[in-house]
């Protein structure tokens, strides 16, 4: 039953990657917290080990072949994530697990807020 979770995971996040662009933070860390009852931390770290394989690799292509991808702005963007997931792991490693829960809800809220009000 635990494979079949994993794999629903990420389906659901491959799906959601596929037509919005996310997956690892927005779907699949909370749905290890949720579903599969891992801590924060474990989850946080097993969602980036998915992400470390080139899992979206065909929907770039898919995206590239429709001239949906800004290249240059994907290879700077990459850099910046690169750092930033390194400052960020360092700093969610010193953070309590529910503190850590709580401030990724407060900002997915915030998200879902701006998002709301620019439709």
């Amino acid at each position: 039953m635990t494979v079949i979770l994993f794999i629903a995971i990420g389906v659901a996040a491959g799906l959601l990657a596929g037509m919005f662009g996310v997956g690892g933070g927005i779907v699949i860390a909370p749905a290890l917290i949720l579903f599969a009852g891992f801590a924060p931390k474990l989850a946080t770290g097993t969602s980036l080990g998915t992400l470390l394989l080139p899992v979206g690799a065909f929907a770039v292509w898919e995206y590239y072949r429709r001239g949906n991808i800004n290249i240059t702005a994907s290879l700077w963007v990459a850099l910046g994530l690169l750092f930033g997931a390194w400052v960020g792991a360092r700093i969610a490693l010193h953070i309590s697990g529910p503190t850590l829960q709580k401030s990724f809800a407060v900002f997915l809220l915030l998200v879902a807020i701006r998002l709301w009000t620019k439709a």
